[in-house]
């Protein structure tokens, strides 16, 4: 199991030394956003220079790019706002022919125009669903043609809110490049935290040969996606990483949800804990 961690904990002025920041705590791999390179995090081009550039950097520091953020809302209520976003993941999901990337991360959208991760009542219509599953039909056309996989992440506020319907959704797609990053911190509505491992052994019996990519934060409340440090919050741990290291030892496990002053507890933590895996 390789550990790493969000590209963007870690700005620093340049390329190179965010990795060789990331490779001095340890950590292998990172979930790579524009951002880290000065661009947005969806851009509306990525030239060729800069992507090789991203890849040398990463290399020189022993650093590998195991998932590259491709997030928007593919529901949004705006067409040509979900044109632009339809838009600039091509480009994303283009530049990881040149970072040796195989991995793009999506989440399924919100009727919620101002907020990525507001809830909205509209979510759980069935115009939402349908409208997720052809966006995301139209997103694993552009992975197919670039041989990349996307691995969308349920999240309690998003038309994908369980386990469940992640596999419905995949289900539905029909396409072998969608599969899922597993997030234990995301998927408990309110009033559900008591039934936590019952609820992470289910994710992993619908999910787990879909998991190309796994997150490590924390929550200290259901019905809202975690944004704490792994290991500072109620999540269980010691189950979660057994969950994952019995699907398969090799998935990344990426942190997030943490400042860079926080990385070297988590890191520690998340050793402590899966000592026979990573």
């Amino acid at each position: 199991m390789e550990l790493g961690i969000f590209s963007k904990t870690f700005p620093r002025e340049s390329l190179e030394e965010t990795f060789d920041v990331v490779a001095s705590h340890g950590l292998t791999c990172v979930q790579f956003n524009w951002e880290t390179a000065g661009l947005s995090g969806m851009p509306d081009s990525i030239g060729d220079q800069l992507c090789e550039r991203v890849s040398k950097a990463a290399a020189a520091s022993g650093v590998s790019i195991a998932a590259v953020s491709g997030t928007f809302n593919i529901i949004h209520p705006d067409n040509a706002e979900r044109l632009r976003g339809f838009q600039r993941l091509r480009q994303v999901i283009g530049s990881c022919q040149h970072l040796d990337a195989s991995v793009v991360t999506l989440c399924t959208g919100t009727r919620n125009a101002e907020y990525l991760w507001g809830h909205h009542p509209d979510n759980d219509t069935p115009q939402a669903w349908d409208e997720a599953v052809a966006s995301m039909v139209d997103a694993a056309g552009y992975a197919e043609e670039f041989g990349v996989d996307l691995a969308l992440e349920p999240e309690v506020s998003n038309v994908v809110d369980s386990a469940l319907k992640a596999r419905q959704m995949i289900d539905d797609v029909g396409s072998p490049r969608l599969n899922v990053v597993m997030d234990g911190a995301n998927i408990f509505h309110a009033g559900e935290l008591p039934r936590m491992d019952e609820m992470l052994r289910e994710a992993f019996a619908l999910l787990g040969s879909n998991t190309v990519l796994a997150h490590g934060k924390d929550l200290e409340r259901d019905g809202e996606a975690g944004n704490l440090a792994a290991g500072t919050g109620a999540l269980n741990y010691e189950l979660y990483l057994n969950l994952l290291g019995e699907i398969n030892p090799n998935v990344p496990l990426i942190l997030h949800g943490l400042t860079e002053e926080q990385v070297p507890q988590s890191v520690a933590f998340i050793r402590s804990h899966v000592v026979n895996h990573i």
